[in-house]
């Protein structure tokens, strides 16, 4: 392993502590009595507290100086005293422990009284200070030049999303959108556990992939020697349930899809699904929105969220439009009655791309999702989907050609979609086998596959039931302004990592400057990096070896650009 400068001292320091007898890495309980917050909270001049947690920054002034600490409230002040630390002849524990041996982000433990400096702020006197973790590599503190500009932040979506661990210490800003992740779980349960629901687990691998059209990861059991499948949905386990003689189930699952990853998909997803009996989607579309105005409220402290540049209002009640008049709306084509070849001809003409494998309700899909999908900005109930394109739901009371299903929009995205469940185990089987025809046609998202059990479960009695699902992922990027889905997952799906060659410090600041501009003069460029001649010369003879950079002279001028 190729070692930088900063990791080689680091380890060199690492090597004198345990010389000096100190552990860096000690087992034994730290009595931590107060957390950065509760410090500030109960602050009381004179008081002894202990706190632990990452140094962050050190101003040193020789005999004394001021320190952050980081944990997991946020950051308190310190103020080492040499004279406090080390009150003997022997000052080893300051001069070389503290201000020699220690870096920033070391794991400290601090002992020591409360105070409020000469400017008023507050402040520990530290009488004691602990190892509890050096740590051998540094972290990318941004650094600030003379003329105001931050560099080596760290920014780059794909280093954040791979070291979460080190995007969560150095970017406080992206701890709180996984504290409101979890306020938005706590908050969804409140409500459920409140209306009398029960929370439930269903199976991970499953012998039949059902419950959604999606295509399945597939893996094998050895003992067994059979396929399993890892869940796509929980559906059809949690309304076996219902069968079982539960009124109401519900259950946060996580989820596998063996498809496209995007700004709003990952392979894996949370999703949140509930079965309640004796109800139907009239009920559960009243149900949804009180829920999502209760969630909003203890996630944000308002019904209001600011997405990219809409603001979105989840206050009850939503605005509720079927899909063949938001379709009607917006192509002005009225799906109603049309065979599969007119909407397949339709879709032509409006540019939409389908192929010989889609079905009716695949087309009337495309056709909704292109044309109308990204109209709908405040929350709104998109009702009455064609049977071809629902094979769980019940089919519509008033029209045998629909069925009773909705799906909440919010900014042209789906969070939710909900049914009055199939309980009819005949026309269920019938759906499952019109399913079975569109795979053989060769749509590769279409359930092949007939669940024999879920059908004999049916023919036990299923009562009438609605079932909800949202999407825990989508909904907290609403609830945070977050476009992406990899900001709300704490170690989304990544490619495998490419291996670039490894830089010294010097050769990272000199990259970190030319990305923040690029093409500067050679000279302002060395000023900028405050690196001696020697040092200079070493990290752009590196550069160059490893072609990242290049120096184009022209007469008398040298600029240096990226490669």
């Amino acid at each position: 392993m190729q070692l930088s400068e900063q990791e080689i001292i680091r380890r060199e320091k690492l090597s004198a502590l345990r010389q000096l007898g100190i552990n860096p890495y000690p087992a034994n309980l730290y009595p931590v009595s107060h957390t950065s917050k509760q410090v500030k909270e109960q602050f009381e001049d004179g008081k002894k507290v202990i706190v632990a947690g990452r140094l962050m920054s050190v101003r040193d002034q020789g005999k004394a100086a001021f320190a952050e600490l980081q944990d997991s409230d946020g950051r308190i002040q310190l103020y080492f005293n040499r004279d406090v630390i080390c009150p003997g002849e022997d000052k080893t524990h300051y001069n070389q422990v503290f201000r020699k041996l220690t870096d920033l982000g070391d794991f400290i433990g601090v002992e020591g009284k409360l105070f409020h400096t000469k400017v008023g702020a507050q402040c520990i006197e530290v009488e004691k200070f602990t190892f509890l973790s050096k740590t051998l590599r540094p972290l990318p503190f941004p650094k600030t030049d003379a003329e105001g500009k931050t560099y080596d932040e760290f920014v780059d979506p794909e280093l954040r999303y791979r070291m979460r661990y080190v995007d969560l210490v150095v970017n406080p800003q992206v701890k709180e959108v996984f504290m409101k992740r979890t306020k938005l779980f706590t908050a969804m349960r409140t409500f459920f556990n409140n209306a009398g629901y029960m929370e439930v687990e269903t199976p991970v691998l499953q012998s039949i992939p059902g419950g959604a059209a999606a295509r399945p990861f597939i893996t094998h059991h050895n003992s067994l020697d059979i396929p399993l499948y890892m869940r796509i949905a929980n559906e059809l386990y949690l309304k076996r349930l219902i069968v079982g003689g539960f009124d109401g189930v519900y259950e946060f699952s996580k989820n596998f899809r063996n498809e496209g990853m995007d700004r709003t998909h990952n392979p894996e997803f949370t999703a949140m699904e509930i079965y309640v009996a004796y109800k139907d989607y009239n009920w559960m579309m009243e149900f949804t929105e009180n829920l999502l105005e209760f969630c909003a409220t203890q996630v944000n402290g308002t019904t209001k969220a600011t997405f990219g540049s809409h603001e979105v209002d989840f206050k009850a009640p939503y605005a509720r439009v079927t899909m063949t008049d938001a379709i009607k709306q917006f192509t002005g084509f009225d799906i109603t009655g049309k065979t599969e070849e007119e909407l397949r001809e339709a879709a032509k003409s409006m540019g939409i791309e389908i192929n010989e494998t889609m079905g009716k309700g695949k087309i009337i899909d495309e056709i909704f999702g292109e044309k109308c999908e990204g109209n709908f900005i405040q929350p709104t109930f998109i009702t009455d989907y064609p049977k071809e394109m629902s094979p769980l739901c019940k089919s519509h009371r008033d029209n045998p050609e629909l069925t009773e299903r909705f799906e909440l929009m919010v900014c042209g995205k789906e969070i939710a979609n909900a049914y009055s469940e199939l309980n009819d185990p005949i026309d269920q089987r019938e759906r499952f086998i019109a399913q079975m025809e569109l795979a053989q046609k060769g749509d590769d998202e279409a359930n092949g596959i007939i669940d024999e059990d879920f059908l004999r479960a049916l023919e036990y009695g299923m009562p009438p039931t609605s079932g909800l699902g949202i999407g825990m992922d989508r909904l907290i990027m609403f609830l945070t302004d977050n476009a992406s889905i990899q900001e709300v997952l704490f170690f989304p799906q990544m490619r495998p990592e490419k291996k670039g060659p490894e830089l010294t410090e010097d050769e990272k600041l000199i990259i970190s400057l030319l990305k923040s501009e690029n093409n500067q003069a050679l000279g302002s460029l060395k000023e900028k990096t405050g690196l001696s001649g020697k040092k200079w010369d070493a990290a752009m003879k590196g550069l160059a070896k490893h072609g990242l950079t290049k120096v184009i002279v022209d007469g008398d001028s040298k600029t240096v650009s990226l490669n």
